[in-house]
């Protein structure tokens, strides 16, 4: 009797593969290449102009590719829309805070969930009486910090509890690639020191990538990081190993990355 080999999880949790992006007759994404394992936490950096939010839009499926490839979960999402791409396993969060700020954060959470439990477009159901939906609410509330702001609507929430709720959906639906751009973009340094930490506990297990111009997250937060210049990744390595790359400092004008705030996009 033969029997059916089983098929192995991928190895890669997302890969770009010659990679291109050219509006008009201009080419923002020159053939990146980029392969983050599962559940590593990276992070992209660049000066400004470097293409990371171009990078961004292509992988959540704002952008489509003039060429090349971007697999999730060893699948090419290529011409997928972002909703399609979702439900394949990849959330993203966005720069400006983006919230139900009328909904409660109890409410905001528990819309996170609805579809990823299987509830999709019913009317036929109250959502008081949606057990799992509710615990699985209440669960995120805990892990990000905001159970004793439950019924708080999210407009009266400071910044970095609406960064915190905004986290909350975007695993909400049980992504297992999660993309967060700029997290902790207008933070204070005490509120940055502690969504560091609130960034990491909630994605245990999860594959990270984020774009960030804050050096001291990129360098507290990413197992390894890719430099994008002028639309190509120059390096992609541990933090460590980037530092010290010669091609990485002379790309922020000959000054160790380190010392830089690298801005922009």
């Amino acid at each position: 009797m033969s029997s059916v080999p089983t098929q192995s999880a991928p190895r890669y949790a997302l890969e770009l593969r010659d990679l291109r992006k050219s509006f008009g007759k201009t080419e923002i994404i020159r053939g990146a290449n980029l392969a983050v394992a599962q559940g590593e936490r990276a992070a992209i950096i660049g000066p400004n102009g470097a293409g990371k939010s171009t990078l961004f839009n292509l992988i959540s499926g704002r952008f489509e590719p003039s060429s090349g490839q971007v697999l999730l979960n060893g699948q090419c999402i290529n011409g997928k829309r972002p909703f399609e791409i979702n439900r394949l396993g990849l959330s993203r969060s966005f720069q400006i805070t983006n919230i139900f700020p009328k909904l409660s954060v109890f409410e905001n959470l528990r819309c996170g969930v609805l579809w990823s439990l299987g509830y999709k477009y019913t009317f036929l159901k109250f959502l008081a009486n949606l057990d799992d939906a509710n615990e699985r609410a209440e669960t995120l509330m805990r892990m990000i910090k905001l159970d004793k702001k439950r019924d708080v609507l999210a407009t009266y929430l400071t910044y970095a509890e609406q960064r915190a709720l905004e986290i909350g959906i975007t695993i909400a639906g049980g992504a297992n690639v999660i993309l967060l751009d700029e997290p902790t973009a207008g933070m204070s340094r005490s509120e940055t020191s502690r969504f560091i930490s609130l960034i990491k506990e909630v994605t245990i297990g999860k594959t990270l990538l984020t774009v960030e111009h804050d050096m001291s997250v990129v360098f507290g937060l990413a197992d390894k990081i890719a430099v994008v210049v002028y639309g190509e990744i120059i390096a992609y390595d541990t933090p460590e190993a980037v530092r010290a790359d010669k091609c990485v400092q002379e790309a922020y004008l000959g000054s160790p990355v380190a010392g830089q705030q690298a801005g922009g996009h």
